[in-house]
């Protein structure tokens, strides 16, 4: 078996674009492999297949990245021939193979349909994946829901609870290390294992400024009485606007403060024009969810992230799990 990447020779980058999508997971169609190929966000050297003897392509990873990423930032598609006995033994091997090239083990982002777990085909689709990820350093989990909004639901009109002003880098820095306390947020919990508030905080801030949001759209949350009482990060993705972060101070927490943080945040991009608003919290994330449901945003579908353990993490490159995230 061999594992390779994709040249840039256009002959072998359709080859490996026109790979048939085996099974009932997801996967890019080779129009949009060609698409963000376009954009620098897939590259031939992030496309790897796996090829038996005779040449014929058994197996089929994509990792993404955005258009100036020096390495990829998360596995898109795994893709095994339904005809293979054992998927998990190539699937590892071509994972290994990769993040040997890459100097990293990105995150694996598998997504689903809501109801996934109703369907057997899908379970053992999802299982086989799992296995693989496991033997390649990806050992462990967490499920995301995806939501949604549209100009179909209703801009929400404030409340007059609390007051939203642009704030400087320190009083950010604060306030993120304010609101990693008692988070319900995975990533944020696994963190704190391994450093503290502050260097977390640190990280968080330099992950949103990379993002295609602008920094000039961040806003601190204040009571009347000017006491802080959270924050509002809208963001971007190289494809829509997106809830980046947002969360309570411990001390203001329980008292429905979220829904006004997070519909100032619909609301500005609304008033940009933004037709669709994307947001993504943990499932344990449960008063998060209910804010995003009853703020009229929709889920799409169950992102089942795999990654390295805490401890393990690769530090150098952002995997693109960081979402929605509150303790309210």
């Amino acid at each position: 078996m061999l594992f390779r990447a994709a040249t840039a020779d256009p002959a072998d980058l359709n080859r490996a674009a026109a790979y048939p999508a085996d099974g009932p997971v997801p996967a890019l169609t080779a129009e949009r492999i060609r698409e963000e190929l376009a954009s620098n966000q897939l590259r031939p050297e992030w496309i790897w297949i796996a090829e038996d003897e005779d040449g014929e392509i058994l197996a089929r990873a994509l990792w993404w990245g955005r258009a100036d990423s020096a390495r990829p930032i998360a596995l898109d598609c795994l893709q095994v021939r339904s005809s293979v006995v054992d998927p998990v033994a190539i699937a590892s091997g071509l994972l290994a193979a990769g993040h040997a090239a890459f100097e990293a083990l990105p995150a694996y982002n598998i997504s689903l349909p809501r109801d996934w777990r109703s369907s057997p085909v899908l379970v053992d689709a999802v299982a086989w994946r799992r296995e693989a990820a496991c033997r390649s350093g990806l050992s462990s989990e967490i499920e995301r829901l995806r939501y949604e909004w549209t100009p179909a639901a209703k801009v929400p009109v404030p409340a007059g609870k609390l007051i939203f002003r642009e704030g400087t880098d320190e009083e950010f820095l604060d306030a993120f290390i304010r609101l990693s306390a008692g988070s319900l947020d995975l990533h944020t919990q696994n963190e704190l294992r391994s450093m503290d508030a502050a260097q977390l905080a640190r990280e968080d801030i330099a992950f949103y400024l990379d993002c295609p949001g602008e920094r000039s759209w961040w806003r601190l949350a204040e009571l009347p009485d000017g006491n802080l009482a959270g924050l509002a990060i809208p963001s971007a993705t190289p494809y829509h606007r997106n809830v980046g972060y947002l969360g309570v101070v411990p001390e203001q927490r329980g008292q429905g403060l979220i829904d006004e943080i997070l519909a100032e945040i619909t609301r500005f991009h609304a008033s940009e024009g933004a037709d669709r608003i994307t947001a993504t919290t943990d499932t344990v994330n449960v008063p998060m969810a209910a804010a995003f449901d009853r703020a009229g945003y929709e889920i799409t579908e169950i992102r089942l992230v795999l990654e390295t353990p805490p401890q393990w993490a690769d530090k150098l490159v952002p995997d693109g799990r960081r979402g929605a995230t509150a303790a309210v």
